[in-house]
Protein backbone atom coordinates (compact mmCIF):
# COMPACT_ATOMS: atom_id res chain seq x y z
CA UNK A 1 0.00 0.00 0.00
CA UNK A 2 0.83 3.68 -0.75
CA UNK A 3 -1.91 5.69 -0.13
CA UNK A 4 -0.71 9.01 1.92
CA UNK A 5 -2.56 10.57 4.79
CA UNK A 6 -1.92 13.88 5.71
CA UNK A 7 -3.10 14.49 9.27
CA UNK A 8 -3.51 18.35 10.51
CA UNK A 9 -0.87 19.43 8.77
CA UNK A 10 0.26 22.99 9.54
CA UNK A 11 3.43 24.50 7.82
CA UNK A 12 4.94 28.03 9.19
CA UNK A 13 7.15 30.00 8.07
CA UNK A 14 8.92 32.62 10.32
CA UNK A 15 6.55 32.40 12.96
CA UNK A 16 4.27 34.58 10.60
CA UNK A 17 3.85 33.15 7.03
CA UNK A 18 1.38 30.80 7.18
CA UNK A 19 2.17 28.36 4.31
CA UNK A 20 0.06 25.12 5.00
CA UNK A 21 -3.03 25.40 7.47
CA UNK A 22 -4.06 22.22 9.12
CA UNK A 23 -4.42 20.16 6.31
CA UNK A 24 -6.35 17.01 6.17
CA UNK A 25 -6.63 15.29 3.44
CA UNK A 26 -5.77 11.03 2.81
CA UNK A 27 -4.61 10.44 -1.10
CA UNK A 28 -5.58 6.67 -2.40
CA UNK A 29 -3.19 4.01 -3.04
CA UNK A 30 -2.26 4.27 -6.90
CA UNK A 31 -4.77 7.64 -7.13
CA UNK A 32 -3.38 10.78 -9.31
CA UNK A 33 -4.44 13.73 -7.02
CA UNK A 34 -3.42 16.70 -8.29
CA UNK A 35 -2.98 20.40 -5.54
CA UNK A 36 -4.52 23.35 -7.92
CA UNK A 37 -4.51 26.58 -6.45
CA UNK A 38 -3.26 29.85 -7.56
CA UNK A 39 0.71 30.80 -6.94
CA UNK A 40 1.38 31.35 -3.15
CA UNK A 41 -2.13 29.18 -1.96
CA UNK A 42 0.56 26.41 -0.31
CA UNK A 43 0.40 23.59 -3.03
CA UNK A 44 3.97 23.40 -3.47
CA UNK A 45 4.81 23.53 0.51
CA UNK A 46 2.46 20.92 1.13
CA UNK A 47 3.95 18.72 -1.86
CA UNK A 48 7.65 19.64 -0.31
CA UNK A 49 6.22 18.62 3.15
CA UNK A 50 5.14 14.87 1.91
CA UNK A 51 8.52 14.81 -0.04
CA UNK A 52 10.28 15.62 3.42
CA UNK A 53 12.27 18.57 1.76
CA UNK A 54 10.49 21.05 4.37
CA UNK A 55 9.78 20.29 7.95
CA UNK A 56 6.41 20.30 9.13
CA UNK A 57 5.10 22.40 12.43
CA UNK A 58 2.75 20.67 13.06
CA UNK A 59 0.86 17.29 11.96
CA UNK A 60 1.72 13.95 11.05
CA UNK A 61 2.21 12.39 7.53
CA UNK A 62 2.15 8.82 6.70
CA UNK A 63 2.78 6.74 3.67
CA UNK A 64 1.25 3.55 4.11
CA UNK A 65 1.78 2.41 7.18
CA UNK A 66 4.75 4.30 7.65
CA UNK A 67 4.98 8.01 9.69
CA UNK A 68 7.03 9.29 8.01
CA UNK A 69 6.78 13.15 9.53
CA UNK A 70 10.33 13.55 10.59
CA UNK A 71 11.91 10.92 7.91
CA UNK A 72 14.10 12.18 5.68
CA UNK A 73 13.76 12.36 1.90
CA UNK A 74 15.73 9.32 0.92
CA UNK A 75 13.76 7.56 3.69
CA UNK A 76 10.35 7.88 2.09
CA UNK A 77 10.52 5.75 -0.55
CA UNK A 78 9.40 8.57 -2.86
CA UNK A 79 10.38 9.98 -6.23
CA UNK A 80 10.20 13.95 -7.34
CA UNK A 81 9.97 15.38 -10.49
CA UNK A 82 10.36 19.23 -10.38
CA UNK A 83 9.70 21.83 -12.26
CA UNK A 84 13.47 22.95 -13.46
CA UNK A 85 14.10 19.31 -15.20
CA UNK A 86 17.01 19.63 -12.77
CA UNK A 87 19.16 17.09 -14.88
CA UNK A 88 22.45 16.88 -14.42
CA UNK A 89 24.81 18.59 -17.40
CA UNK A 90 27.63 16.68 -17.23
CA UNK A 91 25.77 13.27 -17.18
CA UNK A 92 24.19 11.71 -20.38
CA UNK A 93 20.78 10.78 -20.35
CA UNK A 94 21.34 7.29 -19.59
CA UNK A 95 23.21 7.97 -16.26
CA UNK A 96 21.04 11.06 -15.61
CA UNK A 97 18.25 8.01 -15.38
CA UNK A 98 20.02 5.92 -13.69
CA UNK A 99 21.23 8.37 -10.85
CA UNK A 100 18.50 6.89 -8.38
CA UNK A 101 19.29 3.68 -8.51
CA UNK A 102 23.26 4.60 -8.14
CA UNK A 103 22.40 5.94 -4.87
CA UNK A 104 20.33 2.48 -3.99
CA UNK A 105 23.39 0.81 -5.15
CA UNK A 106 21.26 -1.25 -7.08
CA UNK A 107 23.14 -4.16 -9.37
CA UNK A 108 24.16 -3.20 -13.09
CA UNK A 109 22.02 -5.74 -14.38
CA UNK A 110 19.43 -4.06 -12.67
CA UNK A 111 20.03 -0.59 -13.52
CA UNK A 112 20.46 -1.39 -17.14
CA UNK A 113 17.08 -3.59 -17.41
CA UNK A 114 15.15 0.06 -15.44
CA UNK A 115 16.62 2.70 -17.51
CA UNK A 116 15.93 1.09 -20.47
CA UNK A 117 12.27 0.02 -19.75
CA UNK A 118 11.98 3.70 -18.69
CA UNK A 119 13.26 5.30 -21.73
CA UNK A 120 11.09 3.09 -23.81
CA UNK A 121 8.41 4.12 -21.74
CA UNK A 122 9.02 7.86 -21.69
CA UNK A 123 9.97 7.52 -25.97
CA UNK A 124 13.46 8.52 -25.36
CA UNK A 125 15.47 5.15 -26.51
CA UNK A 126 17.41 6.78 -28.80
CA UNK A 127 18.50 9.71 -27.03
CA UNK A 128 20.85 7.65 -24.06
CA UNK A 129 24.22 8.29 -25.15
CA UNK A 130 23.17 12.06 -25.83
CA UNK A 131 23.78 15.36 -22.87
CA UNK A 132 21.19 17.35 -21.35
CA UNK A 133 22.65 20.61 -23.64
CA UNK A 134 22.47 18.19 -26.57
CA UNK A 135 18.10 17.61 -26.11
CA UNK A 136 15.33 20.32 -26.07
CA UNK A 137 13.35 21.21 -23.00
CA UNK A 138 10.62 18.30 -23.83
CA UNK A 139 13.23 15.84 -24.12
CA UNK A 140 14.91 17.33 -21.03
CA UNK A 141 11.01 16.78 -19.08
CA UNK A 142 11.14 13.47 -20.56
CA UNK A 143 14.31 12.10 -18.92
CA UNK A 144 13.58 13.48 -15.35
CA UNK A 145 10.68 11.72 -15.24
CA UNK A 146 12.30 8.94 -16.76
CA UNK A 147 14.43 9.18 -13.85
CA UNK A 148 12.03 9.49 -11.41
CA UNK A 149 10.07 6.17 -12.76
CA UNK A 150 12.94 4.31 -13.15
CA UNK A 151 13.47 3.74 -9.28
CA UNK A 152 10.30 2.65 -8.72
CA UNK A 153 9.34 4.13 -5.47
CA UNK A 154 6.04 4.33 -3.82
CA UNK A 155 4.41 7.51 -4.45
CA UNK A 156 5.81 10.23 -7.30
CA UNK A 157 5.81 13.74 -6.49
CA UNK A 158 5.40 15.97 -9.30
CA UNK A 159 5.75 19.97 -8.79
CA UNK A 160 4.42 21.60 -11.95
CA UNK A 161 6.85 19.41 -14.46
CA UNK A 162 5.26 21.01 -17.59
CA UNK A 163 4.94 24.55 -16.70
CA UNK A 164 8.41 25.37 -19.10
CA UNK A 165 7.48 23.77 -22.10
CA UNK A 166 5.46 26.06 -24.55
CA UNK A 167 1.74 25.21 -25.01
CA UNK A 168 1.92 22.69 -28.09
CA UNK A 169 4.07 20.40 -26.27
CA UNK A 170 2.12 20.40 -22.75
CA UNK A 171 -0.80 19.11 -24.23
CA UNK A 172 1.06 16.68 -26.05
CA UNK A 173 3.34 15.85 -22.57
CA UNK A 174 -0.47 15.68 -20.50
CA UNK A 175 -1.97 12.71 -22.86
CA UNK A 176 1.87 11.09 -22.57
CA UNK A 177 2.24 11.08 -18.66
CA UNK A 178 -1.63 10.11 -18.34
CA UNK A 179 -1.05 7.18 -20.49
CA UNK A 180 1.85 6.64 -18.23
CA UNK A 181 0.58 6.59 -15.11
CA UNK A 182 -2.72 4.47 -15.83
CA UNK A 183 -0.07 1.93 -16.97
CA UNK A 184 2.37 2.38 -13.92
CA UNK A 185 -0.30 1.99 -11.21
CA UNK A 186 1.72 4.75 -9.00
CA UNK A 187 0.37 6.95 -6.76
CA UNK A 188 0.83 10.89 -7.98
CA UNK A 189 0.64 13.69 -6.32
CA UNK A 190 0.78 16.56 -9.27
CA UNK A 191 1.27 20.11 -8.35
CA UNK A 192 -0.62 22.70 -10.70
CA UNK A 193 -1.94 26.03 -11.02
CA UNK A 194 -2.90 24.83 -14.44
CA UNK A 195 -6.71 24.28 -14.13
CA UNK A 196 -6.72 22.22 -18.01
CA UNK A 197 -3.64 20.04 -16.32
CA UNK A 198 -5.92 19.18 -13.47
CA UNK A 199 -8.94 18.92 -15.17
CA UNK A 200 -7.45 16.54 -17.60
CA UNK A 201 -5.32 14.55 -15.54
CA UNK A 202 -6.40 14.33 -12.06
CA UNK A 203 -8.35 11.17 -10.24
CA UNK A 204 -9.43 13.71 -8.49
CA UNK A 205 -8.26 17.40 -7.48
CA UNK A 206 -7.53 19.48 -4.18
CA UNK A 207 -8.44 22.91 -4.98
CA UNK A 208 -6.37 24.66 -2.03
CA UNK A 209 -5.98 28.72 -1.21
CA UNK A 210 -4.30 30.40 1.70
CA UNK A 211 -3.08 27.84 2.60
CA UNK A 212 -6.32 25.48 3.27
CA UNK A 213 -7.64 22.95 1.69
CA UNK A 214 -10.78 24.42 0.08
CA UNK A 215 -12.64 21.55 -2.47
CA UNK A 216 -11.62 17.92 -2.84
CA UNK A 217 -13.81 16.13 -5.50
CA UNK A 218 -13.54 14.58 -9.10
CA UNK A 219 -13.00 17.11 -11.61
CA UNK A 220 -16.01 17.12 -13.01
CA UNK A 221 -17.80 17.45 -9.70
CA UNK A 222 -15.44 20.45 -8.84
CA UNK A 223 -16.25 22.09 -12.28
CA UNK A 224 -20.11 21.63 -12.22
CA UNK A 225 -20.57 22.00 -7.91
CA UNK A 226 -17.84 24.52 -7.16
CA UNK A 227 -17.92 24.70 -3.33
CA UNK A 228 -17.44 28.05 -3.20
CA UNK A 229 -17.37 31.17 -5.10
CA UNK A 230 -13.15 31.36 -5.35
CA UNK A 231 -13.55 27.70 -6.93
CA UNK A 232 -16.03 28.66 -9.44
CA UNK A 233 -13.69 31.19 -10.06
CA UNK A 234 -10.98 29.60 -10.48
CA UNK A 235 -11.95 26.67 -12.31
CA UNK A 236 -13.17 27.03 -16.12
CA UNK A 237 -12.20 29.18 -18.54
CA UNK A 238 -14.06 31.83 -19.09
CA UNK A 239 -14.69 31.49 -15.26
CA UNK A 240 -18.09 31.06 -13.99
CA UNK A 241 -20.02 34.13 -14.38
CA UNK A 242 -21.67 35.70 -10.47
CA UNK A 243 -24.75 37.89 -10.33
CA UNK A 244 -26.09 39.26 -7.19
CA UNK A 245 -30.17 38.52 -7.32
CA UNK A 246 -33.43 40.03 -5.26
CA UNK A 247 -35.37 37.33 -3.32
CA UNK A 248 -39.24 37.40 -4.02
CA UNK A 249 -41.59 38.13 -0.74
CA UNK A 250 -42.02 34.44 -0.17
CA UNK A 251 -38.28 33.36 -1.32
CA UNK A 252 -39.39 31.29 -3.63
CA UNK A 253 -37.96 32.64 -6.59
CA UNK A 254 -34.97 35.13 -7.27
CA UNK A 255 -35.42 37.66 -9.63
CA UNK A 256 -32.71 39.56 -12.44
CA UNK A 257 -35.12 42.52 -13.86
CA UNK A 258 -38.27 41.07 -14.74
CA UNK A 259 -37.25 37.12 -14.98
CA UNK A 260 -37.39 34.84 -12.09
CA UNK A 261 -35.53 32.17 -11.47
CA UNK A 262 -37.44 29.29 -8.93
CA UNK A 263 -35.04 29.08 -5.62
CA UNK A 264 -34.17 24.75 -5.30
CA UNK A 265 -35.83 24.24 -1.07
CA UNK A 266 -32.16 23.53 -0.12
CA UNK A 267 -31.06 26.44 -0.71
CA UNK A 268 -34.22 28.35 0.47
CA UNK A 269 -33.46 25.96 3.94
CA UNK A 270 -29.94 27.40 3.97
CA UNK A 271 -30.51 30.92 3.25
CA UNK A 272 -29.41 33.76 5.78
CA UNK A 273 -31.53 37.04 4.69
CA UNK A 274 -31.15 38.41 1.09
CA UNK A 275 -27.14 37.37 0.49
CA UNK A 276 -27.27 35.28 -2.41
CA UNK A 277 -25.44 35.46 -6.19
CA UNK A 278 -26.02 32.82 -8.61
CA UNK A 279 -23.50 31.47 -10.46
CA UNK A 280 -23.94 30.14 -13.92
CA UNK A 281 -21.00 29.01 -17.05
CA UNK A 282 -20.55 30.83 -20.09
CA UNK A 283 -21.68 27.69 -22.08
CA UNK A 284 -24.68 27.17 -20.09
CA UNK A 285 -26.72 30.51 -20.88
CA UNK A 286 -29.14 30.21 -23.83
CA UNK A 287 -29.06 32.66 -26.87
CA UNK A 288 -31.19 34.20 -29.03
CA UNK A 289 -31.56 37.14 -31.33
CA UNK A 290 -35.01 37.24 -31.46
CA UNK A 291 -36.72 38.64 -28.04
CA UNK A 292 -38.69 36.34 -25.93
CA UNK A 293 -40.79 36.36 -23.07
CA UNK A 294 -39.15 35.78 -19.38
CA UNK A 295 -35.67 35.97 -21.36
CA UNK A 296 -33.29 38.57 -20.14
CA UNK A 297 -32.30 41.24 -22.63
CA UNK A 298 -28.22 42.09 -22.63
CA UNK A 299 -26.39 44.01 -25.26
CA UNK A 300 -22.82 42.48 -27.14
CA UNK A 301 -20.16 44.08 -26.17
CA UNK A 302 -17.01 41.98 -27.52
CA UNK A 303 -17.35 38.87 -29.48
CA UNK A 304 -14.33 36.87 -29.70
CA UNK A 305 -13.85 34.18 -31.92
CA UNK A 306 -12.15 31.15 -30.97
CA UNK A 307 -12.72 28.29 -33.60
CA UNK A 308 -15.22 25.99 -32.56
CA UNK A 309 -17.22 28.45 -30.94
CA UNK A 310 -17.55 32.23 -30.24
CA UNK A 311 -16.89 33.67 -26.78
CA UNK A 312 -18.83 36.86 -25.91
CA UNK A 313 -18.79 39.36 -23.03
CA UNK A 314 -22.05 41.13 -23.03
CA UNK A 315 -23.73 43.61 -20.66
CA UNK A 316 -26.69 42.52 -18.58
CA UNK A 317 -28.81 44.25 -15.66
CA UNK A 318 -25.50 46.03 -14.96
CA UNK A 319 -23.51 42.90 -15.11
CA UNK A 320 -20.77 41.85 -17.97
CA UNK A 321 -21.29 38.27 -18.29
CA UNK A 322 -19.49 35.89 -20.59
CA UNK A 323 -21.42 33.68 -22.88
CA UNK A 324 -20.69 30.21 -25.30
CA UNK A 325 -22.55 30.44 -28.96
CA UNK A 326 -21.98 28.90 -31.76
CA UNK A 327 -19.49 29.80 -34.53
CA UNK A 328 -21.92 30.33 -37.28
CA UNK A 329 -24.39 32.41 -34.73
CA UNK A 330 -23.25 35.75 -36.28
CA UNK A 331 -22.97 38.68 -33.87
CA UNK A 332 -21.46 42.17 -33.46
CA UNK A 333 -21.07 44.42 -30.64
CA UNK A 334 -23.75 46.84 -29.99
CA UNK A 335 -26.63 44.50 -30.45
CA UNK A 336 -29.31 43.10 -28.60
CA UNK A 337 -29.79 39.55 -27.96
CA UNK A 338 -31.38 37.74 -25.11
CA UNK A 339 -30.78 35.35 -22.54
CA UNK A 340 -31.63 31.98 -20.81
CA UNK A 341 -30.12 30.70 -17.64
CA UNK A 342 -30.43 26.53 -17.68
CA UNK A 343 -32.27 26.20 -14.61
CA UNK A 344 -30.60 23.09 -13.47
CA UNK A 345 -27.04 24.58 -14.21
CA UNK A 346 -27.68 27.55 -11.75
CA UNK A 347 -25.56 27.41 -8.81
CA UNK A 348 -26.29 29.38 -5.64
CA UNK A 349 -24.03 31.14 -2.84
CA UNK A 350 -24.37 32.90 0.20
CA UNK A 351 -22.73 36.56 -1.18
CA UNK A 352 -21.02 37.18 2.02
CA UNK A 353 -19.20 33.92 3.14
CA UNK A 354 -18.94 33.08 -0.23
CA UNK A 355 -20.27 29.08 0.50
CA UNK A 356 -22.15 26.86 -1.91
CA UNK A 357 -25.77 26.76 -0.57
CA UNK A 358 -26.64 24.06 -3.16
CA UNK A 359 -24.66 20.51 -2.24
CA UNK A 360 -23.84 18.14 -5.13
CA UNK A 361 -25.89 15.46 -5.45
CA UNK A 362 -24.71 12.14 -4.39
CA UNK A 363 -22.05 10.50 -6.65
CA UNK A 364 -23.71 7.36 -8.89
CA UNK A 365 -21.79 4.23 -9.40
Amino acid sequence: MADIRIQRVRKVFNNTVVAVNDVDLHIQDQEFLVLLGPSGCGKTTLLRCIAGLEDVTSGRIFIGERDVTYLPPRQRRIAMVFQSYAVFPHMTVFENIAFGLRMQKAPQHVVDERVHEAARLMHIEELLERYPAQLSGGQRQRVAVARAIAVQSDVLLMDEPLSNLDALLRLEMRAELKRLFNRLQTTVVYVTHDQVEAMSMGDRITVMNAGRLIQLDKPTRVYDYPATKFVGGFIGNPPMNFLRVHLTDDQRAASIGDVQIPIPDEVRRALHGDRVEIGIRAENIEVTTERKEHWLPAEVAVVEPLGSHNLLTVECGGHLLKVNVPADLSLSPGMTIWLRFVPEKVRWFDSESGQALLSPPPETA
